[in-house]
């Protein structure tokens, strides 16, 4: 925000965190004790800080979207471990190299998603991936392939991990709690797309349908993207058969292969509201 933004008489943040950098170096100034509250990194990261740190990873991406004019998103979810088909030579398995080629579905998906965005001058229709590589990779490349922007929701890793070169630099961020990323993830979504995955991709994935499925979430358009892949690692209908989920939830996700089939999709989904109730229950 620009000083002349300001909407009070007082003095800004900025202009005394700037000042106690020129106080005079004394034992009190350099004494932990006389560090501002805010400026104060050891502080900020104390045990008992945590609720405003939640609140802060909310804040800052919520008000640099806000900024950024960017009002819904298309979310794609999936591996970072499937290559691109050029490089499936590389994987470290023979299903991860059958698999590379929903590096160029994505790909392919979020160029058409991104051509859409830019009719709208980027605000809606922005497609976001976690900023990682493999499937997240191929999404924010795509975009930037047509000309557009794209959103990278990224977290920090014990092992070294940096977003993928591909993701819009003013909308690159970086997070400490997965449970706000997801929330970020969510908060504009207007269609989610799941591409194969492991932990992570299904971690998301079983939130966002538990959300739907207990009427906490708007339905939209839910893909996932390789029947085969889906089916094999998940038994859907034992799930509905042992009555843990009713036959109806498996109607809030359809199954596609390819981008263009997404696309029309998506493009033509019923919209409904939130579940007053849960089937079943």
């Amino acid at each position: 925000m620009k000083d002349d933004d300001r909407r009070h008489p007082l003095r800004h943040a900025s202009s005394d965190r700037k000042a106690v950098e020129t106080a005079p170096d004394t034992a009190q100034t350099r004494a932990p004790a006389y560090r501002l509250a805010f400026n104060d990194n050891d502080f900020l990261c104390r045990e008992e800080l945590r609720p405003v740190r939640l609140q802060l990873e909310l804040l800052k991406p919520q008000l640099m979207l806000d900024a950024e004019g960017v009002e819904s998103t298309i979310v794609l979810f999936g591996g970072a471990r499937i290559p691109a088909p050029a490089d499936k030579h590389t994987a470290r398995t023979k299903t991860l190299a059958e698999l590379s080629h929903f590096y160029d579905e994505t790909r392919e998906f979020a160029r058409l998603m991104t051509l859409k965005s830019m009719k709208s001058d980027g605000r809606e229709d922005v497609i976001v991936t976690g900023g990682g590589p493999g499937v997240m990779e191929a999404g924010n490349r795509g975009a930037m392939e047509v000309g557009g922007r794209s959103v990278g929701l990224n977290i920090v890793l014990p092992f070294e991990q940096a977003p993928n070169e591909y993701v819009t630099p003013e909308l690159c961020f970086n997070f400490h709690y997965f449970a706000i990323r997801k929330m970020h993830f969510l908060m504009r979504a207007k269609a989610i797309c799941v591409f194969p995955g492991g932990f992570g991709t299904m971690d998301e994935m079983f939130e966002a349908l538990t959300l739907i499925q207990t009427g906490r979430m708007d339905p939209v358009p839910f893909l996932l993207f390789g029947r085969a892949f889906w089916e094999k690692i998940i038994n859907w209908e034992a799930l509905a058969d042992a009555g843990t989920i009713s036959a109806e939830d498996l109607n809030l996700f359809q199954f596609v292969e390819t981008a263009a089939e997404a696309v029309e999709l998506i493009e033509n989904w019923e919209t409904a509201p939130a579940r007053k109730e849960v089937p079943g229950r």
